[in-house]
């Protein structure tokens, strides 16, 4: 794969005036119109997703889920062609979990609208709400949110990620900068990403002028900050100590959103993994070199979302396919499917995706309303309930003392297992 590099020019900038740090109790509500949708509540979390993964500009949609029938663990070796082989899971039922563990915390205002969230060293949780242009961050020990509105946002925050200095990384896709926030100083500083000129697959002989659209980012041991490009097909690196901004294009000609590049993650060695959710493979970058590797899951399209490495460096893939979890093992190339369901049927997809510190896994089930943990000794999940009926839990982040904090609707939740 070829490199290209670009050397954006950073951009700083406070609070303007008038416009500073809102702090708002939990509990505490307040009404005002969202000032970009013109809708009210979408308590259909599906819906909200489905509207995000479209991107800035949605030239392909993108592929279909599938249907994977039955529950199994499925490993298949690379460069087979033969029908991967079946391992049933136990005939038992599955384990649920009591619910007296988990607290709930209403969000200050309705039309919110969360979507991915991260949590510091000091236990405090941070997030983007798409639905009000808020960075905001919830303090579990005063119970109070904060709310900042970031510079020239646009309502897209999405990806979002705490550093070793506890300063927060975001990806404003509908923007297009990735923005860093200082929370002593309450100042920003902003990495404005390029803008592709491509061919209108819709109209030969015309161009299309689309922006990178950064959708998710992971931070490596030495800061850099990897993201993916939604729209134009790359993955990015920017090293916040320079300033300096590489590309990395996923195809061998310019594209506009076949891939659609989706989650990333870094693994203990400092390899980057992301996820395609259009063509469902999984991709390793080896940042040494720029070589890139594809892994295709067998089956069905999975349509592939959050990805994370645990500590031994497999690696962990959420999909919109009946409630499936993959674990890739980067050595051998194999492949195991967790299928969870707590119904026993078809439950739609999964989505969020933490790894503790521990080394659990832990998915987010939007049709069971409910988180889950894998046993993989047993390839069986024990399943937690959210108290509040059809409350979306949708994003997950792993916190101290394996607590896990979760987005809903119109609130952020906190399990304690």
């Amino acid at each position: 794969m070829s490199q290209k590099q670009y050397l954006p020019h950073s951009k700083e900038e406070g609070n303007a005036p008038g416009t500073g740090r809102l702090e708002l109790r939990a509990g505490h509500r307040t009404h005002r119109p969202s000032p970009r949708w013109s809708v009210r509540l979408r308590r259909d979390a599906w819906l909200l997703l489905g509207v995000l993964l479209l991107g800035i500009a949605t030239i392909f949609t993108l592929s279909s889920g599938g249907t994977l029938l039955g529950k199994r663990a499925n490993v298949t070796q690379p460069g087979t062609s033969s029908a991967p082989s079946a391992q049933e899971e136990p005939s038992t039922p599955p384990v649920s979990a009591t619910t007296d563990k988990f607290r709930e915390y209403l969000l200050p205002q309705t039309d919110s609208q969360v979507m991915r969230l991260t949590v510091d060293h000091s236990g405090r949780v941070w997030f983007g709400e798409m639905g009000r242009n808020y960075l905001a961050v919830f303090d579990p020990r005063t119970q109070t949110f904060q709310q900042m509105t970031p510079p020239h946002g646009r309502f897209g925050m999405m990806g979002i990620q705490v550093a070793s200095d506890d300063t927060i990384w975001f990806a404003e896709q509908y923007a297009n900068y990735i923005g860093h926030y200082f929370p002593r100083t309450g100042r920003f500083q902003l990495y404005p990403l390029p803008v592709y000129t491509v061919p209108d697959p819709s109209n030969a002989g015309k161009t299309l002028t689309l922006p990178s659209a950064p959708n998710d980012l992971s931070l490596d041991a030495h800061g850099d900050v990897w993201f993916t490009e939604f729209n134009v097909d790359r993955l990015g690196r920017l090293d916040p100590r320079t300033g300096h901004m590489q590309q990395y294009p996923l195809t061998a000609k310019q594209s506009v959103e076949k891939l659609a590049p989706y989650g990333v993650a870094v693994d203990p060695e400092g390899n980057v993994w992301f996820t395609e959710s259009s063509n469902d493979h999984i991709g390793r970058l080896d940042p040494s070199s720029g070589h890139i590797r594809l892994f295709a899951p067998p089956g069905p399209p999975i349509a592939p979302m959050e990805i994370a490495s645990d500590a031994h460096g497999a690696i962990w893939v959420t999909s919109f396919s009946s409630g499936l979890l993959l674990q890739l093992n980067p050595r051998t190339g194999a492949v195991t499917s967790y299928y969870a369901s707590l119904s026993g049927e078809d439950t739609g997809g999964l989505y969020g995706l933490a790894v503790t510190s521990s080394g659990n896994v832990w998915v987010t089930i939007l049709a069971e309303n409910a988180l889950a943990r894998l046993d993989a000794a047993t390839h069986r999940f024990i399943y937690y309930r959210v108290p509040t009926e059809n409350s979306g839990p949708l994003a997950l982040a792993a916190g101290a003392d394996q607590t896990l904090w979760f987005t809903e609707t119109e609130k952020i939740g906190m399990l304690r297992p």
